[in-house]
C-alpha cells in the first residue's frame, strides 16, 4: 500500500469509531460563500497558509509547541493571509480536530479542514469544529463518495474544496460542481513538485470557480512566478512552516508580490 493508501485506510477504521459516539447532525451554516469571498482573487492571487507541523514525506517540519497552531495561524491573518488552512490529521502530519477548532475561534478568516475525509460525519466534525471550507481529496474518493461528500459540505453550509492532481482528476473535481477546486503540484504518491503540469491544470479551471495552487511554494519569487497564471489562491504549508516566524516571512513575501 502507498502512503496515501494507509492513511485513508486508517481514516475510516477512526470514522467507524467515531460512529460508535455519533452525536445529532449540526444545523446548516453559512459559511461558505466568505469562503468563496475571501479566496477570490483581487489583483494579485489571495494566499491560504497552512499550520503544518509535519508530514510523511518530510517527517517534522517544525516543533510542536504548546499554542503553536492558534499563534501561528493569528500571525497568518495579522499578515494578510485570506484564509488558514489547518491539518485535522495527527499520526501523518501531526495536526487534529481541536487544533481545527482553536484556529477558528482565534482567526477572522476562513479556515479549511485539511483531512483526509471520506465520510459524511467528518464533515460534521469539521462544522462543529468551525470550518468553513472541508478538503476532498478526488484520489482517495469514488466518484459517488466525491459527489455526495461535495453535497453534504453543502448542505451544511461549508464550502467543499475538492483536490486534484492531473487532469483526469481535474475533470472529475470539476463535474462536482464545486466552487473551489485545487491542483496539487506535488503528486501524492512519489511526492514530487511539478509546478508545470500544476500550472497546466489550473489553466483549464472555469472563471466562475475558485482555482487554488498547491503545494512547492517556498519564496516570495515562487509566489510570484505561480500568481501570473490562472490561480485566485495559493496554499503555502512547509514554505512558511520551516521559517523562523512564519507570520513575518508571509507579511514579507506578499508585500514583495504587490
Amino acid at each position: 500500500m502507498s502512503v496515501l493508501d494507509r492513511i485513508v485506510a486508517r481514516t475510516r477504521r477512526e470514522v467507524e469509531r467515531r460512529r460508535a459516539h455519533r452525536w445529532s447532525a449540526p444545523k446548516p451554516v453559512e459559511r461558505a460563500c466568505a469562503a468563496v469571498r475571501a479566496l477570490r482573487r483581487q489583483g494579485g492571487p489571495r494566499v491560504m497558509a497552512e499550520v503544518k507541523f509535519r508530514s510523511p514525506s518530510a517527517g517534522w517540519i517544525r516543533r510542536r509547541a504548546p499554542g503553536a497552531a492558534t499563534s501561528i495561524a493569528r500571525a497568518y491573518a495579522d499578515a494578510g493571509a485570506a484564509a488558514v488552512s489547518v491539518l485535522a490529521d495527527a499520526p501523518a502530519f501531526g495536526g487534529g480536530v481541536l487544533d481545527v477548532r482553536r484556529v477558528a475561534a482565534a482567526v477572522d478568516v476562513p479556515v479549511l479542514f485539511k483531512g483526509f475525509v471520506v465520510d459524511p460525519l467528518q464533515v460534521e466534525v469539521a462544522v462543529r469544529a468551525g470550518a468553513s471550507m472541508v478538503l476532498l481529496l478526488v484520489r482517495a474518493l469514488g466518484a459517488s463518495e466525491l459527489s455526495m461528500l461535495v453535497e453534504c459540505c453543502e448542505a451544511l453550509g461549508v464550502a467543499p474544496l475538492v483536490e486534484a492532481a492531473d487532469e483526469d482528476e481535474l475533470d472529475r473535481a470539476l463535474a462536482t460542481g464545486a466552487p473551489i477546486v485545487g491542483v496539487n503540484a506535488r503528486d501524492l504518491h512519489t511526492f514530487e513538485v511539478d509546478e508545470e503540469r500544476a500550472c497546466r491544470c489550473l489553466a483549464g479551471i472555469p472563471r466562475d470557480r475558485i482555482a487554488v495552487y498547491m503545494s512547492g511554494v517556498r519564496s516570495a519569487a515562487d509566489l510570484r512566478r505561480v500568481g501570473e497564471g490562472r490561480p485566485d489562491a495559493v496554499l503555502i504549508g512547509e514554505g512558511l512552516m520551516r521559517c523562523e516566524d512564519p507570520g513575518r516571512t508571509l507579511a514579507s513575501w506578499l508585500e514583495e508580490t504587490k
